[in-house]
């Protein structure tokens, strides 16, 4: 809201001009960038999973999702970070049956 002269009020104080604010490297954290992106999938495909995600695949396609979240979090050390793992996962188990199609 812009401010006028008077004392009192919702608007009180003197009018100014609002300076917008600079975005820090701070906020911009964790925002992909597409090189990163591109980079990452480079190496996914020229290296492949690692055994234990090739387990955890396995035990995804066989619907055992309790013990791939188990295994996940053991691995990866938090339930947040096994939650992501498994959802990228059953993203390449879904892809690869629509390229089998």
């Amino acid at each position: 809201m812009a401010r006028t002269d008077l004392r009192a009020g919702l608007n009180k104080g003197h009018p100014t001009t609002a300076i917008p604010k600079a975005v820090r490297p701070s906020q911009r954290k964790g925002v992909q960038s597409t090189k990163t992106k591109f980079v990452r999938s480079v190496i996914r495909e020229v290296a492949g999973f690692s055994a234990y995600e090739r387990r955890v695949l396995e035990l995804l396609r066989n619907s055992k999702d309790k013990k791939a979240r188990k295994l996940t979090k053991k691995r990866l050390g938090t339930l947040l970070r096994s939650k992501r793992k498994l959802e990228e996962l059953s993203g390449v188990i879904q892809e690869s049956r629509r390229a089998a199609h």
